[in-house]
């Protein structure tokens, strides 16, 4: 992964969250992503994504959660990822990101953070890389009901950039949801240049709104 420009760390009220960002010359948007559960900012497609924002004009901030912060794997209780997710962008759009219009995203357990903040943050877009649509089943046990109701309460474009073979399922596409899959499963390694060229051409076909929105 590409040394990040600046690295800050932001308090949260769960503890201290870092945030890698990769500023854009001239700036029209901003995009914050966060991590897997059990992974970090150095994930393939957080790196991918990153790569297609910055020349298109969007700053980049890839945070980790204060769990991971801490040296911890296991992930918390959702409350407590969204109330720290809240708290870094709250600060990124108060301080670096002053005026730009915010895409909220991350891959996999980050984008269902940022599905279910998206109003709370006012964002503009959301990016989903890998959203968990459905824990596969366990042997003997009950299926576990799909997320996509994660996916319908947001009110705003979204992009999921889903792997064709993920064992999470693939998310259903919907009149302002749009759905690019790709070769490989659920940690989108396989063909990171399809990644970056979905999230480029989406970036590219939009203009986030100061003030919220988009247009296209």
């Amino acid at each position: 992964m590409a040394t990040a420009t600046v690295t800050k760390i932001t308090k949260t009220p769960h503890g201290d969250a870092r945030v890698h960002l990769h500023p854009a010359a001239g700036a029209r948007g901003a995009l914050v992503l966060g991590h897997g559960a059990g992974g970090g900012v150095e994930a393939p497609d957080l790196i991918a994504a990153t790569a297609a924002a910055v020349p298109e004009g969007f700053s980049v901030a890839l945070v980790e959660q204060p769990y991971r912060v801490a040296g911890k794997r296991s992930s918390p209780a959702a409350k407590q990822l969204d109330a720290a997710w809240i708290a870094v962008v709250e600060d990124l759009m108060a301080a670096d990101f002053d005026g730009l219009p915010l895409i909220a995203g991350g891959r996999s357990a980050g984008a269902r953070v940022a599905c279910r903040t998206a109003e709370a943050t006012g964002a503009a877009a959301v990016l989903c890389l890998a959203f968990p649509l459905q824990p596969p089943a366990r042997a003997g046990k009950e299926p576990s009901p799909s997320r996509q109701p994660e996916l319908d309460a947001v009110k705003v474009p979204m992009l999921i950039v889903q792997g064709e073979s993920d064992r999470f399922g693939m998310p259903e596409p919907g009149p302002d949801r749009e759905v690019v899959q790709v070769k490989g499963d659920h940690s989108l390694r396989s063909d990171r240049e399809a990644v970056t060229g979905a999230v480029e051409h989406w970036l590219g076909a939009i203009t986030p709104k100061r003030g919220g929105g988009v247009a296209r």
